[in-house]
């Protein structure tokens, strides 16, 4: 299909609420065709309409290598806490973040053809489902980051610093 241009930061269009799809027609499948397009150029883990400029309840992410298209989600329960907490996003570039999201999300939502489909997200994937699903409310992974850092070098830097300040107290409770 096409390329789409992500919307970045700054763009008002990404702090907008988006709609509810009413209409399960083409012009859906042909909306989504292009995001798993400008998905795959991005090379990023999902994206929804609102980051292409569509202001549709409606994203794509990978759970375990499979493309899952999600139309007018609803979170019906979370559990747990992701333990990997960086996150990024297409449209904040060279940017990434802390962001604590749960383990475990049983999300209700519909497919291309209307057809209502309840599903759990684990892990990465219920993550990924959460972003993806903030965006569909204006919400920015920025908005609920702990800490933020200007790249994922300077994110394993900082981890790294944190590791070895942990293994030098461990040292010294010993003594």
């Amino acid at each position: 299909m096409a390329l789409r241009n992500v919307l970045k930061q700054n763009d008002p269009v990404l702090r907008k609420k988006s709609k509810e799809v009413t209409v399960f027609d083409s012009s859906l499948v042909n909306l989504f065709k292009d995001m798993e397009d400008t998905l795959k150029k991005e090379d990023g883990a999902g994206i929804s309409a609102v980051q292409v400029g569509v202001l549709k309840r409606a994203f794509i992410i990978i759970d375990k290598k499979e493309l899952v298209y999600v139309v007018n989600p609803q979170i019906l329960s979370t559990k747990g806490k992701y333990k990997n907490l960086i996150e990024g996003c297409l449209s904040v570039p060279n940017k990434c973040g802390e962001v604590e999201r749960p383990n475990e999300v049983v999300a209700k939502f519909q497919d291309l053809n209307g057809n209502f489909v309840e599903r759990t997200f684990v892990g990465f994937s219920a993550k990924a489902f959460c972003h993806e699903y903030d965006h569909l409310d204006g919400i920015l992974y920025i908005d609920k980051a702990i800490r933020m850092f200007d790249s994922y070098d300077e994110y394993y830097d900082y981890q790294d610093k944190l590791a070895r300040l942990e293994r030098k107290e461990r040292k010294e409770k010993k003594k």
